[in-house]
C-alpha cells in the first residue's frame, strides 16, 4: 500500500516513544513532561460543574466567547498586551495544533523558518507538513545564559524567510530570552518582513529571578507575532488539550481559524468554560508555582549532579539537559535506552532535538515536575549508575 511521502520525513515522536518504553520496563518517567500531581481543585470542581451544566456540545469553533473574553484579561494583565477576544483569538487543541495551525496558515511550500537549536521535536514535523524548509541557529548549551551568535541569526534571514519560532522559556535548554535579544530578534522581523511564532506555554515557570517577556510586548510587534500557549504546563492539565494563539492581525487570525477549524473544529467545550475560572486565578498562585518548581530543579540538580553528571541549568521550563560523558556510552540513544532498561528512569535522547542528531548526541533530557516521592525513587535508582573509563 502506499502511504503519503510526507509522512515518511519522520518518526514517532521520540519523547512519547521513551514513555512506552518506561511503561514497558517498570520504570519512572523522567522523559514527557507532564506532572504527576493533581491540578488546583477549583479547576477540576470548575470542570465538574461545566459537565453537569450542560457544556457539552460543541464550542463557538475558535472558543467559548466566556474563555475568550477570560484568557484576553489575563494575557494583558501578567504580559500587556491587548487582544479583542472576538477579533484576535483563537483556541486550539493544545498548542500542539496552535502551532500546527499557524504554520498551515502562514506558510507556502519553499518558505523559510528560523528555529534555534535545540528545538522542540514538534517543530521539525510542523514544517514537513507546512512545507517550510527550517533554517537552524545554535544555541550555545556551555555557556550559562545559554546564547546565541547574533550574526548566526542576521545570516539566516533571507528572502525567503516567512518566520521565526521563538520558545521562551525553552524546552529543551531552560533558556529565557532576554528583553535585548528579543529587541534584536524584532528588529531582524522588521526588516525583513518576517512573522514571529513564540511558544510561551512555560512563561511562568522561571527561576533566579528571570522575567518573561513576550515578544508581542515590544512596539510594533503585537501585529506581526502570532504567540502560542496553553493551560497543560501552567496548571498541570496536559491532557485537557486546550491552548490557544493570540495575534492582532485580521487576514492571520482569520488563516488560522481556516486551518484550526477543519483540523479539529474546536476544543473541549466544557473544560474551556472551567478555564475561565483558571485565567482569573490571582497572581499568588504563579508566584507558589514557580517556588514549588525552583525547589524541585534544585533538588533535580543535586541528583543529577551527585551521580556524576554534567548539566545545563534552566533558568526556566521543566526540564534539564545533561552531558553523560564518563559513562561508557557513545551516544545518547545508547544511553537513554540504558537508563530505562536497567536503571529504571526514562529520559530523551538530546538528538530528537537536533537535526540530524547534531550535538545532541552528547546530552538527554530529564523532565522534573514530579513530586518528592517520585524524585525521591528516582534517586535511588540513578545511584546505581556507574561511571566507566
Amino acid at each position: 500500500m502506499h502511504t503519503a511521502a510526507r509522512v515518511g520525513l519522520f518518526q514517532e515522536s521520540v519523547i512519547r516513544e521513551m514513555t512506552r518504553l518506561c511503561n514497558e520496563h517498570g520504570g519512572i518517567n523522567l522523559a514527557q513532561g507532564f506532572p504527576d500531581s493533581d491540578p488546583p481543585r477549583a479547576l477540576l470542581d470548575a470542570a465538574k460543574r461545566a459537565l453537569d451544566g450542560g457544556k457539552n456540545q460543541y464550542a463557538i469553533t475558535w472558543g467559548a466567547p466566556s474563555f475568550r473574553r477570560a484568557l484576553a484579561d489575563k494575557i494583558a494583565s501578567h504580559n500587556g498586551v491587548t487582544y479583542e477576544p472576538d477579533r484576535h483569538l483563537t483556541v486550539t487543541c493544545g498548542a500542539t495544533e496552535a502551532m500546527m495551525a499557524t504554520m498551515l496558515a502562514i506558510i507556502d511550500p519553499g518558505d523559510e523558518v528560523v528555529v534555534f537549536e535545540p528545538f522542540y521535536e514538534n517543530y521539525g514535523p510542523d514544517a514537513v507538513m507546512s512545507g517550510a524548509t527550517l533554517r537552524f541557529v545554535p544555541l550555545d548549551l556551555r555557556r550559562p545564559e545559554i546564547p546565541f551568535d547574533r550574526e548566526a541569526l542576521r545570516a539566516a534571514f533571507g528572502p525567503r524567510t516567512r518566520a521565526i519560532i521563538v520558545n521562551t522559556p525553552h524546552n529543551p535548554s531552560g533558556k529565557v530570552f532576554t528583553r535585548d535579544e528579543l529587541g534584536f530578534i524584532a528588529e531582524l522581523c522588521e526588516r525583513h518582513d518576517a512573522l514571529a511564532i513564540t511558544d510561551e506555554v512555560y512563561e511562568h515557570i522561571l527561576y533566579d529571578g528571570a522575567r518573561h517577556v513576550s515578544l508581542a510586548s515590544l512596539p510594533g510587534m503585537a501585529e506581526r507575532t502570532v504567540v502560542i500557549n496553553s493551560m497543560s504546563k501552567t496548571f498541570s492539565v496536559t491532557g485537557w488539550r486546550v491552548g490557544w494563539a493570540a495575534v492582532r492581525d485580521a487576514e492571520i487570525v482569520t488563516a488560522i481559524r481556516r486551518a484550526h477549524d477543519f483540523l479539529t473544529v474546536g476544543a473541549a467545550a466544557p473544560l474551556q468554560e472551567a478555564g475561565v475560572v483558571a485565567m482569573a486565578f490571582p497572581k499568588s498562585y504563579y508566584d507558589e508555582m514557580a517556588a514549588s518548581y525552583a525547589v524541585k530543579r534544585d533538588r533535580m540538580l543535586g541528583i543529577l549532579r551527585g551521580v556524576g553528571l554534567q548539566v545545563v541549568t534552566p533558568r526556566g521550563s521543566y526540564y534539564i539537559m545533561t552531558e553523560f560523558a564518563g559513562f561508557g556510552f557513545d551516544d545518547d540513544v545508547s544511553f537513554a535506552r540504558h537508563l530505562v532498561t536497567d536503571i529504571g528512569v526514562a529520559t530523551v535522547p538530546g538528538s530528537s532535538f537536533f537535526q540530524n542528531g547534531g550535538a545532541g548526541r552528547r546530552y538527554v533530557r530529564f523532565a522534573f515536575p514530579k513530586r518528592e516521592e517520585t524524585l525521591r525513587a528516582a534517586e535511588e535508582r540513578l545511584s546505581r549508575l556507574q561511571p566507566r573509563g
